[in-house]
């Protein structure tokens, strides 16, 4: 598949592009998948990452980073996804969380965190959803309270990713201070370390191949220090919100990245494979303009998540184009996948050919983070300025 110039990239930019690529093809699709398979951590790969300054590309200098910008971070996270290894762990621990704590963050607590997440020697994964609360923030009944100088921590949250191999989650949870009663309390945000007593989870048994696994994880009245609390107590929604946007422009990276792959699995095998009379079936409009219509969707969503970091990185509000780049991608990708997967026939079935293990993951992001119908409720009312539905 040749080069594109749609998306505008750097000099900087290609050659952190190409060193990602060549680091990640050195363990390549199967690696991803055995890893998946087998329960465990791409713990080599994810080392190799951090320890070349990718995952903390997006850092502070001063606590272990690269000083570049999340535009750096998403280059990273595609370029290791159309390598064949999408790294969901990349969206939660680096975009996610070492953003919320280079942004808000005190010096002690950046000092403790960000190195490790910056060199991979340290994960944190990310607690927001409830069983009874899904996308609706305003509905999380986890609370702290306070107890002495700290916290005191209980509530359930599920779908909570990597549980099982970070060192600490970052939770979402109703404080103790602040206007509200109960349930209404303002949110605040916590470091909540993976050893503390009275936390415990349990895996989510799911279709997807990917070596983080899902959880449903329990806060029975865990024990925090004053030094948890990330920012100011109450909060925390203005705090998280510093952290949905890359969620969702590194989300869709990883969706374009995928798609990137697929695509040149499919273009590849549509120039070798011969059916008839020696012509590749590339050749043949039937499986040519499937593929093109895919790529062409597919750079669409690239540009609009270029456009998403961009305009995050500039300080400018970010939010219209993070949904609209995490909706466009993931359907894009999943489009991608599919044609992939039909250009090969009946092996774009077979495990060999490392297509088909993708789908789940890639249906998976149409839904998460973020789901593509409050996507749409987002773009309805902010930017037609329709009624609010919800």
């Amino acid at each position: 598949m040749n080069q594109s110039s749609i998306v505008p990239e750097t000099d900087e930019r290609a050659a952190l592009r190409d060193a990602v690529m060549a680091l990640v093809s050195r363990y390549g699709h199967a690696y991803f998948v055995e890893r998946a398979r087998a329960h465990e951590e791409p713990t080599a790969l994810w080392k190799e990452l951090g320890a070349a300054g990718f995952l903390g590309v997006h850092l502070p200098e001063e606590y272990g980073g690269g000083g570049g910008t999340l535009g750096d971070l998403s280059v990273v996270v595609e370029a290791a996804s159309a390598a064949g290894c999408p790294l969901l762990m990349t969206v939660i621990s680096p975009a996610i969380c070492g953003t919320i704590l280079a942004r808000h963050g005190s010096p002690e607590m950046k000092q403790r965190w960000l190195p490790g997440i910056a060199d991979g020697s340290l994960k944190m994964a990310f607690a927001i959803t409830e069983p009874d609360a899904g996308s609706n923030s305003h509905e999380i009944t986890t609370t702290a309270r306070a107890d002495g100088e700290g916290w005191r921590l209980s509530g359930t949250k599920y779908w909570t990713s990597g549980v099982d191999e970070a060192d600490a989650i970052l939770v979402v949870a109703r404080s103790g201070a602040g206007p509200g009663d109960g349930a209404r309390r303002p949110l605040s945000l916590f470091v909540v370390p993976t050893d503390a007593p009275g936390l415990t989870w349990q895996p989510i048994e799911a279709a997807l191949v990917q070596p983080e696994h899902q959880f449903t994880v329990w806060f029975d009245d865990v024990p925090l220090g004053p030094e948890a609390l990330i920012g100011d107590d109450g909060n925390g929604l203005r705090q998280v919100f510093s952290g949905l946007n890359p969620e969702r422009i590194t989300a869709a990276s990883i969706s374009n990245g995928i798609a990137l792959y697929a695509l040149a699995k499919a273009t590849a095998y549509a120039t070798q494979r011969t059916v008839w009379k020696g012509v590749p079936i590339g050749a043949h409009q039937g499986v040519a303009h499937p593929l093109a219509e895919a790529y062409i969707g597919v750079a669409q969503a690239r540009l609009m998540a270029a456009r998403a970091a961009e305009l995050f990185d500039a300080g400018a509000d970010a939010a219209e184009a993070s949904n609209i780049a995490k909706f466009a991608a993931a359907d894009a990708s999943l489009r991608a996948l599919d044609q992939a997967i039909q250009a090969h026939g009946g092996n774009g079935l077979a495990l060999e050919y490392g297509l088909a293990d993708l789908w789940f993951l890639a249906r998976m992001l149409k839904t998460a983070p973020v789901s593509r119908e409050m996507v749409l409720n987002f773009v309805a009312q902010r930017s037609l300025g329709l009624p609010s539905s919800y």
